[in-house]
């Protein structure tokens, strides 16, 4: 079978998405070295492809659907719609590219697309990052991945330097803790109270605690902020996504619900600590984060309760500080106890 010389791999959603999506781009590096990939996805999501070393090249989607497209000066052979969208199907099919694939229960896909993989996201009991891993059959790669053996794709390994402004924080002697708390309602979140109770139970003299958020959530952020006082030190809308990536790679760990700076965290080899409803499907199942040192909190039960009264979720109430505590110092007298 004659190869592409080039593939772009199309994940045009959030963060946390493009992260799941980058083991594609690690495994088909792994096998076809020689391979150019190229990832497309939205401008603001650049940053985590950058830090990606299995990727020779960015594509925002609007330039592929306004411009002509090079994979280092050669037009595209092949593409992966990740996440389908009907425009970006047909622009791919208007150029021509030889390879177009995509899932088979899309209609326009068979349209638009010359080779279709039967995939169903909605019903399917795997993980995100397995079902995209799947598409790459047409590459005559394994669909039967582990979830153990993608969290050993070190797939953000090429990562920006963390400027002296940010570094000047940082205290060596103690474990560094980033807490995520919102998540711009993508997510169930677990409620503020309980962050607060948390910093409160854990030690200041091992731990260094830090607070981020987007810009448009620090107001949402501040009674947290004005109950732990300076316990924390404020980050929200602090630094852009390059520099929340170096920040976080000098960090030790993350806690956050379903959100893309938990998956960054995991997919640094971070100890990402993840907090989730048991609630199909937005389970850990299927958004769980992937690391070598990710961990995540939920309840062992299936619920649907309150499927739409996601701010009264009980199910996210259950999973008190107390346990988040604990966890974090077994990490630390594991890895900071000399």
């Amino acid at each position: 079978m004659q190869i592409p010389k080039n593939v772009i791999i199309s994940r045009t959603d959030s963060i946390g998405d493009m992260v799941l999506t980058l083991p594609m781009a690690a495994v088909l590096k792994s096998h076809f070295p020689e391979l150019i990939i190229g990832v497309m996805g939205n401008e603001y999501t650049r940053p985590v492809v950058q830090a990606c070393s299995f990727v020779d090249v960015f594509i925002d989607k609007n330039d592929f659907l306004t411009k002509k497209i090079l994979l280092k000066g050669h037009s595209p052979e092949s593409i992966i719609h990740v996440l389908p969208r009907r425009e970006l199907a047909k622009r791919a099919h208007e150029l021509k590219i030889n390879w177009r694939i995509g899932t088979r229960n899309r209609v326009y896909h068979w349209l638009t697309c010359n080779k279709l993989i039967a995939l169903s996201r909605n019903q399917s009991p795997l993980h995100e990052a397995q079902l995209n891993l799947s598409l790459l059959k047409p590459f005559q790669i394994k669909s039967d991945w582990s979830l153990a053996e993608i969290a050993h794709l070190t797939t953000l390994n090429q990562l920006p330097l963390l400027s002296n402004q940010w570094r000047q924080y940082l205290e060596p002697s103690k474990f560094k803790l980033i807490l995520h708390p919102k998540s711009r309602g993508s997510a169930r979140e677990w409620d503020l109270s309980y962050f607060s109770e948390l910093i409160k139970m854990l030690d200041a003299d091992k731990f260094q605690i830090f607070i981020s958020g987007t810009d448009n959530e620090k107001q949402a952020l501040q009674p947290l902020l004005q109950d732990v006082g300076d316990r924390v030190t404020d980050i929200s809308g602090q630094l852009n996504l390059t520099e929340f990536i170096a920040f976080l790679a000098a960090c030790d760990g993350i806690i956050a619900c379903s959100t893309g700076p938990l998956h960054l965290g995991a997919a640094l080899q971070k100890h990402a600590l993840g907090i989730y409803p048991p609630m199909h499907p937005i389970h850990p199942g299927r958004w769980q984060p992937i690391g070598t040192k990710a961990r995540v909190f939920v309840l062992d039960k299936t619920c649907n309760t309150c499927r739409n009264t996601p701010s009264a979720c009980a199910c996210m109430r259950a999973i008190k500080p107390i346990e988040l505590k604990l966890a974090l110092d077994q990490i630390y007298s594991e890895e900071f106890v000399r």
